[in-house]
C-alpha cells in the first residue's frame, strides 16, 4: 500500500498569491510548495520568455567552438556532426546539421550504432566517422566529454573536434579544441540543459557571430523553427522541466503543434496522435518511436525522419519505426518477464536494497526501459545488462529518490570497464566474470546510503481539493498554465475525501477501471488505468487523481486519472 504525502508549503503565501495572481488557491499552492516564493518568480514561471534565456558564451569554451566552426564555415571546411542514439542525440543532430547547412557549412552527420560501438565518440566510430566523411572538423553533441582516446586520434589524423555535450564530467575533460559542457566549472542556470538545449546554444551563439560578422546567412536565420527538435530532445531525455528547460519546452510544444516538419507530422499520425500534442506526446508516443530504432541497432532512420521534406518518404520511415516499436516493446516484454521471475523468487524487501539482473542475449537496447520498470516495481534501484557471446556486458540503470547513481556506480569502478551518465540514469560495461562481484558491490553502495529508510511507494499529493473546486470554470485553465510538466516539476496530483460512487465501476479495455465519483451535489467521471484488479473499498474513498480533458465524439469534459485510492480516512 502506499503511504500518500502532501507536500509541504506555506498555505499562507499560497492564498495571498492566489488572491494576487488571481488563481485557484490549490494551483497557487503547488507553485509556493515547489519553491516559487517571490511575484516574479511566478510570474516568470508561468509566462516562460525566449528573451529570459541567458547567454550562450556564458557556457564554457563557448568562444573557442564557435571561432573554429566559423572558420571552418568560412574556408569551407567539410564538417561532421557526431550525435548519439536517443531522441536527445538525434534531434541535436538534426538540428546542428540543419543550421550548420543554412549558414552554409558542408555538413555531414554521423551517429554509433548501439549494438556495435556503444554509446559515445569511441575509436571505431571515429574511424568509421573518418573514413565515410572526411572531416577536417568533427562536432559532437551530446557526448564527448569523456572521449579522450577518440579525440586524440582524430587530433594525430590532423582533425580538429568541438565537443558539446552535457552529462557529469568525470576528471579531464578530453582534448579538444573546445569542451562545452554546463556541467563543467561553475555551477549555473544551465547545468540542467539536455544535449539539444547545449546544442540549441551553439547554434544561438553561432548566430550571434556570424551577424556581428556580416554573414547574410546568419541574418537571415530563424532558430525558432527549431524549438520542436529543442522540446523533443529535452522532454525525452528526462532533464528537469525547470529554468531555460520550461522555456525552451513552452515553446518548443508550440512550435511542434505549428506541424510544419513533415516527418513528425507523419509520425504523430501513424502512431494516432491527433490534436494538441504536449509534454506526454513526447515523452510517451513519439518519443519512444524514435528511441526504438537506436535501441534496436542503427538511429539513422530516425534522423533521416526529422530531417526529409518529403511526405510520400516520411509517411515511409514513420510506418517502420512504428514496427520498429511494436518490436522494441515485444523484446522488452520478454526480458522484463524473465527479470520478475528471477527477482520475485529471491527478493525480501527488508534485505534487498536494489535489483541487479543480467543475462547473455539480452538486448542492450531496451535495458534501460526495463531497468525503469523494475525500479518502479520494486522500489530500489535497478541494473539490467545484456551480455555477448564474448562475455562483454552493456548495461544501463535507473535509480529511485535518494540515491545519485552515477556516484553509487562510482565507488564500484574496480568492477567495470566503463560507466557514466545522470544521477537518476546511467549507463556500464562490464565483463561477465565481473557481474557477480559488481552485484555484490552495487548491493553494498546501495544499502549504505538507502538502510533505515521507509522505501515503501510513496504517493505524492499536492493539494485536497473539492469536487466543486476541480469542475469551477477557471480550474482548468489555471492548471494548463503550470504545464509543461516532467522531470522535477511533475504533473499535480490532488485528492479528495469522502467521496462516493455514482452506479458501479466496471473493467474497461485491457485491465482499466472506470467509475463516476460524486460529493456535494458534484460528479466527475474517473479512469483507473491498469487497476482493475484492484478492488474498491466499500463505503466512501479518497481517491488521487490528476485532471485532465477527455475529448469524446467532439465534446470535452474534465475527467479524473486516478492514480491511487483508498477507504476514506477522513481529515
Amino acid at each position: 500500500m502506499k503511504r500518500w504525502r502532501i507536500a509541504p508549503a506555506d498555505d499562507g503565501l499560497a492564498r495571498e498569491f492566489a488572491r494576487q495572481a488571481g488563481l485557484p488557491f490549490a494551483v497557487a499552492r503547488v507553485l509556493v510548495a515547489r519553491g516559487l516564493t517571490a511575484p516574479a518568480q511566478i510570474d516568470r514561471f508561468l509566462r516562460p520568455r525566449l528573451s529570459d534565456l541567458a547567454d550562450p558564451f556564458e557556457l564554457p569554451d563557448m568562444a573557442a567552438a564557435v571561432d573554429r566552426i566559423w572558420r571552418a564555415l568560412e574556408t569551407d571546411e567539410p564538417i561532421a556532426v557526431y550525435g548519439d542514439y536517443d531522441v536527445d542525440g538525434v534531434t541535436a543532430t538534426a538540428l546542428l546539421v540543419s543550421v550548420l547547412r543554412a549558414l552554409g557549412g558542408r555538413v555531414e552527420a554521423s551517429l554509433p550504432n548501439r549494438i556495435d560501438e556503444g554509446y559515445g565518440l569511441g575509436v571505431e566510430s571515429l574511424d568509421r566517422c573518418l573514413a565515410a566523411h572526411h572531416p577536417r572538423l568533427i562536432v559532437t553533441v551530446d557526448c564527448g566529454t569523456g572521449s579522450h582516446e577518440a579525440v586524440a586520434r582524430a587530433r594525430a589524423a590532423g582533425v580538429d573536434v568541438v565537443v558539446t555535450d552535457h552529462h557529469a564530467v568525470d576528471g579531464a575533460p578530453a582534448p579538444a579544441v573546445a569542451v562545452v559542457n554546463p556541467k563543467r566549472g561553475e555551477s549555473s542556470p544551465q547545468r540542467m540543459l539536455a544535449g539539444v538545449g547545449v546544442a540549441f546554444k551553439l547554434c544561438h551563439a553561432l548566430l550571434k557571430t556570424g551577424r556581428e560578422r556580416g554573414h547574410a546567412s546568419a541574418a537571415g536565420l530563424d532558430l525558432r523553427q527549431f524549438l520542436d527538435l529543442v522540446a523533443l530532445g529535452t522532454i525525452a531525455d528526462v532533464v528537469p522541466v525547470l529554468g531555460e528547460n520550461r522555456i525552451l519546452i513552452r515553446h518548443g510544444l508550440a512550435c511542434l503543434n505549428g506541424k510544419s516538419r513533415v516527418g513528425l507530422r507523419a509520425l504523430a499520425e501513424t502512431a494516432g496522435a491527433t490534436g494538441e500534442l504536449g509534454a506526454y506526446h513526447v515523452g510517451f508516443v513519439l518519443g519512444p518511436r524514435l528511441n526504438a530504432a537506436g535501441r534496436l541497432g542503427n538511429a539513422e532512420l530516425a534522423l533521416d525522419l526529422l530531417m526529409t521534406a518529403q511526405e510520400a518518404g516520411a509517411q515511409s520511415m514513420a510506418t517502420a519505426l512504428e514496427g520498429a516499436n511494436r518490436e522494441r516493446k515485444r523484446v522488452e516484454g520478454d526480458i522484463l518477464q524473465e527479470s520478475i521471475r528471477r527477482l520475485d523468487a529471491v527478493f525480501k524487501p527488508e534485505e534487498h536494497f536494489a535489483v541487479v539482473v543480467g543475462e547473455t542475449g539480452w538486448h542492450v537496447g531496451v535495458a534501460g526501459i526495463v531497468a525503469a520498470r523494475l525500479a518502479s516495481r520494486y522500489g530500489r534501484p535497478a541494473i539490467v545488462v545484456g551480455f555477448d557471446e564474448a562475455g562483454l556486458g552493456r548495461g544501463s540503470g535507473r535509480s529511485i529518490e535518494g540515491l545519485d547513481l552515477v556516484s553509487a556506480l562510482a565507488a564500484c569502478s574496480e568492477h567495470l570497464l566503463k560507466h557514466g551518465g545522470h544521477s537518476k540514469a546511467a549507463g556500464l560495461e562490464l565483463r561477465r566474470d565481473a557481474f557477480e562481484r559488481f552485484q555484490g558491490a552495487f548491493h553494498g553502495v546501495c544499502a549504505t546510503v538507502l538502510q533505515g529508510r521507509d522505501l515503501r511507494p510513496e504517493q505524492r499529493i499536492d493539494a485536497w481539493v473539492t469536487l466543486d473546486e476541480v469542475l469551477q470554470s477557471g480550474f482548468p485553465g489555471a492548471l494548463e498554465q503550470l504545464a509543461p510538466f516532467g522531470e522535477q516539476h511533475p504533473e499535480p496530483v490532488w485528492a479528495v475525501r469522502g467521496v462516493t460512487l455514482a452506479g458501479s465501476a466496471r473493467e474497461v479495455g485491457d485491465g482499466h477501471l472506470k467509475f463516476t465519483v460524486t460529493a456535494g451535489g458534484r460528479r466527475l467521471d474517473a479512469i483507473a488505468f491498469g487497476m482493475a484488479r484492484q478492488p474498491l473499498p466499500d463505503g466512501p474513498l479518497d481517491v488521487a487523481f490528476m485532471l485532465r480533458k477527455n475529448a469524446y465524439l467532439g465534446r470535452e469534459t474534465q475527467q479524473m486519472h486516478v492514480v491511487d485510492f483508498r477507504a476514506a480516512a477522513g481529515e
